[in-house]
C-alpha cells in the first residue's frame, strides 16, 4: 500500500463510521442517548469538524479522508447541514440535535454521502484486487 493510500485509510476508518451513524436515527437514538456509551454527537463534531476532516473547508481533505469531489461537496452540505442543527441546540445536547428541524437534512446528506464513500471504497478494492 502507497504512503498516500495509507493516509486515507488511517482518516477513512474514522470518518466513513461517524457519517454512516449520521445516516441511521435509530442508532443514534440507541446510542447517543445512552450515556453509557462513548460516542455521541460531540464525537461526531471531533471527526468530521477537528480531528479527521474539516466540513467547513473540506476541499482542504481531498486525498486525506475524502476521495472525490463529489464527497468533498458531499462534506460541506454535511457541515451546512450539522451547523444548522447545532444553532437549534442551545445546551449542545444530543437530544436537541435529534429534534433540530434541520436533523433530517443532516440524515438525508448523511446517507447520499456514505453511500458514495462506501462505493467508493468499494471500488477502490475492486480494481486493487484486480490490478
Amino acid at each position: 500500500m502507497s504512503e498516500e493510500a495509507q493516509v486515507i485509510a488511517n482518516h477513512r476508518v474514522h470518518v466513513v463510521p461517524v457519517v454512516l451513524a449520521l445516516a441511521n436515527p435509530p442508532w443514534q437514538r440507541d446510542v447517543w442517548l445512552d450515556p453509557s456509551k462513548f460516542e455521541n454527537i460531540d464525537h461526531v463534531f471531533r471527526t468530521l469538524f477537528d480531528d479527521f476532516c474539516d466540513a467547513d473547508a473540506p476541499e482542504r481533505y481531498l486525498g486525506v479522508s475524502l476521495r472525490t469531489e463529489e464527497e468533498v461537496a458531499l462534506m460541506r452540505a454535511l457541515g451546512v447541514a450539522l451547523n444548522a442543527a447545532a444553532a437549534e441546540a442551545p445546551n449542545d445536547t444530543d437530544t436537541e440535535y435529534l429534534q433540530a428541524a434541520a436533523w433530517p437534512e443532516v440524515v438525508a446528506i448523511a446517507g447520499r454521502l456514505s453511500q458514495v464513500m462506501v462505493s467508493n471504497d468499494l471500488n477502490l478494492l475492486s480494481c486493487e484486487r484486480h490490478a
